[in-house]
């Protein structure tokens, strides 16, 4: 939080802060239930909306270990409810990631009345920027690395071996890998707010870019399966990232330096 003074702030802005100090606990209980509500009601709604086409979404999930398959060889289903609940699952998974800019709003809805202004400019930005990330992130995971990962594995798998993935386990495979692509494009704002903070300075960081480099490699070699292509595809774009973060918070910090 902005530690700006009360003589500080506009008399509007004072009002609205004095107002939530004295706002009893369980009156921001009950405003934050409305807005989980609204997110619950989206979530149920969409699962809903896209449940008809549930077997289609996850034919496009599939695509990609089908493209890789010998001709021979299809998915199997070892459970008798996997063909039913593996579309279900992922159904779930994309009705919640349709509505994650509401949801993202929602929170932000309940947490602005607490803000200053000075971090409403800058909050805004942010939010926005990393639902954009995340996104990104999920569609690096499944247009680049999912297929670059299947094909290795597949390509060396044992000629008397005829690759047959069960529904399930491809669905949490790749939902992992989805999860950890998606946050990994966060890392730009997650080192931006640690600088803007002042946790860190964009000084220390250089000063230890070495080291994060050799973390990004050994975070991504236990979050990725155990290949080196995959830990690879995950470790250069963690580095990248976060040398745009690291870029990012220098122009801030040089226009703080310019306003002294």
């Amino acid at each position: 939080m902005s530690q700006s003074s009360p003589s500080q702030l506009p008399a509007a802005t004072v009002g609205e802060q004095a107002a939530l100090e004295e706002m009893p606990i369980t009156k921001h209980l009950v405003i934050l239930r409305k807005h989980l509500f609204k997110i619950v009601g989206l979530v149920i709604a969409l699962f809903f909306c896209l449940l008809p086409f549930a077997n289609r979404t996850y034919q496009i999930l599939s695509e990609p270990l089908r493209a890789q398959l010998p001709t021979s060889s299809t998915m199997i289903a070892t459970d008798v409810t996997a063909t039913f609940m593996a579309p279900f699952k992922l159904n779930f998974f994309v009705a919640l990631m349709i509505a994650m800019p509401f949801i993202i709003y929602q929170l932000w809805a309940f947490v602005k009345p607490a803000l200053y202004e000075k971090e409403k400019s800058l909050a805004l930005p942010l939010l926005i920027s990393s639902i954009a990330l995340f996104y990104i992130g999920i569609s690096f995971a499944y247009f680049i690395a999912l297929p670059s990962i299947l094909h290795f594995f597949i390509s060396v798998s044992p000629e008397t071996v005829a690759p047959m993935t069960d529904i399930n386990s491809y669905l949490t495979f790749c939902l992992k890998l989805f999860l950890v692509f998606g946050f990994t494009f966060e890392i730009p704002i997650i080192t931006l707010l640690l600088i803007l903070i002042g946790v860190v300075s964009t000084q220390q960081l250089v000063e230890k870019r070495r080291f994060i480099i050799v973390g990004c490699f050994f975070v991504s070699m236990f979050v990725t399966p155990p290949d080196a292509l995959s830990m690879i595809m995950l470790a250069i774009p963690m580095w990248m990232l976060f040398e745009l973060g690291l870029f990012a918070g220098k122009l801030i910090e040089k226009r703080r330096v310019n306003r002294k």
